[in-house]
């Protein structure tokens, strides 16, 4: 599964002390039912399970409009959504899973919610399926298959047997797993209006009647069950690219905009404000304890945003801020509360080794392949990478107790931690002083380039790494690159709005964000660096066989920590990503605001939006 990159916020100005004027309310006037939060990155598209469009913003507007048999608490413990459906196991051998969807569930358009409604999961996450059906084949990175899904090659495509089998009454599908997979739980399909999908391949542009939403979704599951080519190409495209839309107003195909869950997108501007309200028909989830409307206010530049805080213009901050910005949200009660804690999130380093997996543009710049050459060039920029200054001038001044990270397998605090990293060879990258690592990486340059001093520019080098307005990005690319200058490397650390869309893009060698956990399963972090998921164009087969063995089997404590340690060995030995820091959060609230809970896992914020509200 692909994890979230994790939307950021930095503040660089300390405020005054003081009440917000702006969040008082009058003594007799009712309680608000508007909630407006600060986001930092605009909305690229409404459809985050899309190649690239998998941020977490998009991911928090999809989390609002669709809701399934899961959810995660603040906790980190999944929650079984009962209002939606039920799930058991029918079948030990072979293993069966059942998934039964509530009767009397709608979508927001009045269709009743059934069965049928799970099937496009498996046609977005089996490449089996997508290659019987005349779709393309996901392994195959030369062409990009009509789904152009981020769910292929994931534990689901796998493990699962043939077609999930429609129950006679159209309200459950039952899958076959190949192993009884230990995250079977979180293998629950997906619920998506496959009835608008239908019909806006079909050429339709306006909602219809639910007589005629019943039909368009039987002539989805015939093409399903027939792998109809030629209609399933026509769904791949709407599913691809239509709902890739940072743009809703009254001319947006109305049919986009389905969903069951408690609010819906009513407009959005392009970067920047994101209104959802209440959606009537919902009875898929959690009931909604007060609030109708919610905005998602784009603001870039921290200082703005908790100015904006401040004035009661919004009532959450909820960025990554600096040490002056905790400063400024606490001068700020008692009308503002801050709510921290740690995230299920972390700042790495990747370097580029190949081509992305499913991309066709080559990649030439010096890290890349598996030459000496390459290792010992990927091994010198880590090695001057000044990860503990960047913890020390950025990241510790907002959280004093935060600690560098040495695994990309389990946090600090988790209990194998200390084993793990005494094991993984990890202190190749921590051993001595900067200075010395410095020294050393610039040995290793001149190996290859005998004139290499610091400040050669010996080795031209491209990072890409987030937004101009996204101060502590800045902050830390700055530090970096005059240490990698000693090194003989000249960094071109210029931003790039719209970031992401180049994660894949062979013209950088560098990119260094974070990833954020979406859910605990049994194999952790491991499928980020598989194959068929990284963005580096890294392979290796002992990394492949782990994540593998780790879907498909059930294991103990000991057992999961000694592949967490081969998988973190391979990659400090291939020299291609490092870790840096689990990322604090740091929320400002509106006093009056009740019910913000936020959860490690994503979505951090809004998991439990429909138990928020306002006081008096």
């Amino acid at each position: 599964m692909k994890l979230n990159r994790l939307a950021q916020v930095a503040i660089a100005t300390a405020a005054t002390a003081g009440l917000a004027v702006g969040l008082l309310s009058p003594a007799n006037a009712a309680p608000k039912t508007t909630v407006q939060i600060v986001q930092s990155n605009a909305l690229t598209g409404l459809n985050p399970s899309v190649s690239a469009m998998n941020l977490t913003f998009n991911t928090d507007v999809d989390y609002l409009e669709q809701v399934g048999f899961t959810y995660y608490n603040n906790k980190a413990t999944l929650v079984d959504n009962t209002a939606f459906g039920t799930y058991k196991i029918v079948s030990k051998k072979p293993f069966k899973v059942q998934y039964t969807v509530n009767k009397g569930r709608l979508w927001s358009d009045g269709t009743p919610i059934n069965g049928i409604d799970l099937l496009l999961t498996h046609i977005t996450a089996a490449g089996t399926y997508s290659q019987i059906a005349g779709l393309g084949d996901p392994a195959d990175s030369d062409v990009t298959p009509a789904f152009d899904s981020l769910g292929y090659g994931g534990l689901y495509e796998q493990h699962v047997v043939g077609l999930p089998i429609l129950s006679p009454d159209k309200m459950s599908v039952t899958v076959e797993y190949g192993t009884q997979v230990p995250d079977w739980r979180l293998l629950a399909p997906g619920v998506f209006p496959v009835h608008a999908l239908m019909m806006m391949a079909e050429g339709k542009n306006k909602l219809g009647t639910v007589a005629e939403n019943n039909a368009a979704r039987e002539r989805f599951y015939k093409a399903f069950d027939t792998y109809n080519t030629a209609s399933l190409k026509k769904m791949g495209a709407i599913w691809s690219k239509n709902y890739n839309i940072n743009v809703v107003n009254a001319s947006t195909n109305p049919l986009l905009l389905v969903g069951n869950g408690p609010f819906m997108i009513k407009s959005a501007v392009a970067n920047g404000a994101v209104t959802m309200v209440r959606n009537p028909k919902y009875n898929s989830g959690p009931k909604v304890k007060s609030l109708q409307r919610v905005v998602f206010k784009v603001i870039g530049d921290g200082t703005a945003a908790a100015q904006a805080l401040k004035n009661g213009e919004v009532d959450i901050y909820a960025g990554q801020p600096t040490a002056d910005a905790v400063a400024q949200l606490k001068a700020m009660a008692p009308a503002v509360k801050v709510i921290g804690g740690d995230q299920a999130v972390y700042e790495h380093l990747d370097l580029r080794v190949g081509p992305a997996y499913g991309t066709t543009e080559p990649y030439n710049g010096p890290f890349a392949g598996d030459s000496q050459k390459a290792k010992d060039l990927r091994t010198a920029f880590l090695l001057a990478y000044p990860r503990e200054e960047i913890m020390t001038k950025v990241i510790q001044p907002i959280n004093a107790t935060s600690q560098l990270m040495n695994s990309l397998m389990v946090f600090n605090s988790e209990p194998s931690y200390k084993n793990i990293i005494a094991k993984s060879g990890v202190s190749k990258f921590t051993a001595g002083t900067q200075a010395s690592r410095t020294a050393q990486a610039l040995a290793l340059v001149k190996k290859h380039f005998p004139s290499a001093a610091a400040g050669s520019g010996s080795v031209k080098i491209k990072l890409l790494y987030g937004q101009p307005s996204n101060a502590r990005r800045v902050a830390q690319a700055a530090l970096a690159k005059a240490e990698w200058a000693k090194a003989g490397f000249d960094v071109d650390v210029t931003p790039t709005s719209g970031w992401s869309a180049f994660l894949e893009d062979p013209k950088y060698d560098a990119a260094f964000f974070a990833w954020v956990k979406s859910a605990a399963f049994q194999s952790g972090n491991v499928g980020t660096y598989e194959t068929k998921a990284n963005y580096q164009g890294y392979s290796n087969p002992v990394i492949d066989k782990i994540y593998k063995e780790l879907g498909a089997t059930p294991f103990t404590a000991a057992q999961i920590a000694d592949r967490f340690t081969k998988v973190d060995a391979e990659l400090i030995k291939d020299a291609v990503t490092l870790p840096v820091f689990q990322h604090p959060s740091a929320n400002g609230v509106n006093a009056k605001l009740q019910g913000v809970a936020p959860s490690p896992f994503s979505p951090n914020l809004v998991w439990n939006l429909w138990d928020w509200s306002f006081t008096n």
